[in-house]
C-alpha cells in the first residue's frame, strides 16, 4: 500500500481518559459528521469491556464489578480494553474507498497496519483463512473472545492474533473499530499506522460540539441498561 488507503486523513489523538460509553458515542457522532476519512485513537478511564452489537449480555454480565461495559454498535466479539491501542476508522460515503466491499477495506486497514508492525520489527502478517474454532475448546465465554478467534484478515505475530476489528455502514459512511493488543505498541505505532493509511495526514481536534452531541448519544443509547441488555 505504498500511496495509502485514502488520498487524505484526518487524525484525532483523543488522550482525554473517557468512559466506555462516551468513546463509543465520540464514533458514532465522527461518522455522523465526518467529511473526509478520519482514524481516532483513544484511551479508557478505567479497564474496559465491548462487545459487539449482537452479543448476548449474559456473556459478558460477571465483568461488570470489574469493568466498565459497553455494547459496541459494531459487530464483533468480547474485547478488554485497557492495555491496547483502540482505534476507530471513519469513511464517509462520499469517499472512494467508501465503494468498496466490507472486508476489502478491512483487510487494506489491516495490511497498514501490518506494515506499521513490521517497521518497528515484529514478524506480523495478514492472516489469509483461519478456522475461528480453532483451538478453543471452552464452549462458553472464551469462544466470544475476539482475541481467541482469529480469522480472514486479522493482524497475526507468532501464530498470536494481535489485531482485530469489526465494522458499521450506513448510508453515511463506514466505521470501523479496531485494538491491537500483545505487541510492543510504542516505537511511533500509531503514527505508522496513520501514515501507511495515508500519505497527507491532518492533525484534527474533537470540538466542543462533537463532544456535545456525543454526550447526547451516550446518554440516549450506550450509557444506558436498555442498550447494555438489549439481547
Amino acid at each position: 500500500m505504498s500511496k495509502g488507503l485514502f488520498a487524505e486523513l484526518d487524525i484525532y489523538r483523543d488522550s482525554a481518559w473517557r468512559s466506555a460509553a462516551l468513546n463509543m458515542a465520540i464514533d458514532e457522532a465522527l461518522l455522523e459528521r465526518t467529511k473526509i476519512p478520519s482514524i481516532r485513537f483513544y484511551r479508557w478511564k478505567s479497564p474496559a469491556l465491548s462487545f459487539g452489537y449482537f452479543g448476548n449480555f449474559a456473556d459478558v454480565a460477571e465483568h461488570r464489578t470489574k469493568r466498565d461495559l459497553v455494547r459496541r454498535w459494531t459487530g464483533g466479539g468480547i474485547v478488554l480494553h485497557g492495555n491496547d491501542l483502540t482505534y476507530s476508522i471513519v469513511i464517509p460515503a462520499t469517499d472512494p474507498a467508501f465503494s468498496e466491499s466490507a472486508m476489502s477495506i478491512y483487510e487494506n486497514v489491516h495490511r497498514a497496519l501490518c506494515n506499521a508492525l513490521v517497521a518497528t520489527g515484529q514478524r506480523a502478517f495478514v492472516a489469509g483463512g483461519v478456522d475461528p474454532g480453532a483451538g478453543v475448546s471452552d464452549a462458553g465465554y472464551s469462544r466470544h473472545l475476539c482475541f481467541t478467534n482469529p480469522v480472514r484478515a486479522d493482524v497475526m505475530v507468532n501464530g498470536q492474533k494481535v489485531a482485530g476489528a469489526a465494522q458499521r455502514r450506513t448510508r453515511g459512511g463506514l466505521l470501523q473499530q479496531g485494538s491491537v493488543q500483545y505487541v510492543d505498541l510504542g516505537n511511533g505505532l500509531a503514527e505508522r499506522f496513520a501514515r501507511e493509511l495515508s500519505q497527507a495526514c491532518v492533525e484534527g481536534k474533537i470540538s466542543s460540539e462533537l463532544l456535545d452531541r456525543a454526550e447526547k448519544i451516550a446518554g440516549k443509547k450506550y450509557a444506558t441498561e436498555a442498550w447494555l441488555r438489549r439481547r
